[in-house]
């Protein structure tokens, strides 16, 4: 049976420096749900022109827009690279140099050619969940992300600071800590019992 691999991390990304390529309707998709996700992500976009709502998301964000072809240059000091052209040969010299840079790269609508995938993301406060369908269906992400956004209680972030409040009342290691907390929360997925 085929198995996702991908290992998921979140990154903080307001402390790296992320570069798309591209300025039409993909590129504009990828840097909105990267804000939405991350609003204080520091974006360089490169693409000779920009869509109008492209603009306007730049101006709400920390987004530098840069009116140009794509050029190896850009890529100095870029720790994510994300290539979203409508010219295939592009993308994959864009990839090559990133890779021979080892600078993580997507590129997008071409699973072989990307590092990391940007999956269906669900934020409440402090809570967020990624979803991830190993690159093979985008929809059924987005499906996925619509339904936890239903059913993660909107108070789930009340949670989330009263039990760090908690934990720092904890006395003891690390391992001690754990445990009581671990307990606390065990009620939380326990199955409700029918009478």
């Amino acid at each position: 049976m085929e198995r996702n691999n991908l290992y998921p991390i979140f990154l903080k990304v307001k402390q790296l420096n992320i570069l798309i390529i591209g300025g039409g309707f993909v590129a504009e998709e990828k840097l909105t749900f990267l804000l939405k996700s991350s609003p204080d992500a520091r974006v360089t976009m490169v693409a000779p022109m920009f869509r109008e709502g492209t603009i306007a998301l730049a101006k709400k964000g920390d987004v530098t827009l840069v009116k140009s072809k794509y050029k190896k240059r850009f890529l100095r000091r870029r720790h994510i690279v994300i290539a979203t052209t409508d010219r295939p040969e592009v993308n994959e010299r864009i990839y090559k140099h990133c890779r021979n840079r080892s600078i993580l790269v997507n590129v997008a609508d071409n699973p072989p050619l990307c590092d990391f995938y940007m999956g269906g993301i669900v934020t409440k406060g402090n809570v967020k969940v990624a979803i991830s369908t190993n690159g093979k269906s985008p929809t059924t992400a987005k499906r996925l992300r619509q339904f936890f956004e239903e059913v993660i209680p909107e108070n789930v972030d009340d949670l989330v600071k009263n039990l760090n409040e908690y934990r720092k009342t904890l006395k003891g290691d690390f391992e001690e800590k754990v445990e009581t907390l671990n307990e606390v929360t065990k009620k939380l997925i326990e199955k409700r019992k029918t009478k």
